[in-house]
């Protein structure tokens, strides 16, 4: 929910017609951030992240992007394996776990 009302926030900016650009953003938003990071800023707040199910790494752009296209089709994300994983997530190669609190924190 923080991540979609991040995106539109930013689709506001695009175009004088932001619900039709805020699917985009958001699949842009994952690419970028679960890709490079594993974690979009939403997900960073709710101590989550989206990672390799091989080796707990960020799963890179290309991957993140699937991921994000598949889940903003929606039905992937109802869809779960026993490890609660969605078709999302299969395809991409993710898994999503819960982060440690930071040192900092």
């Amino acid at each position: 929910m923080i991540d979609w009302l991040l995106c539109l926030l930013v689709a506001r900016l695009l175009g004088p017609f932001p619900n039709n650009w805020a699917p985009f953003v958001l699949i842009v938003e994952y690419a970028f951030f679960i890709g490079l990071f594993g974690q979009t800023p939403g997900m960073r707040l709710t101590k989550v992240a989206a990672v390799s199910v091989t080796d707990g790494r960020p799963i890179g752009i290309p991957r993140a992007f699937l991921r994000g296209v598949l889940l903003a089709v929606l039905v992937p994300a109802l869809i779960m394996d026993r490890q609660r994983r969605g078709w999302h997530d299969r395809a991409a190669g993710s898994i999503v776990i819960a982060t440690k609190p930071s040192a900092a924190a």
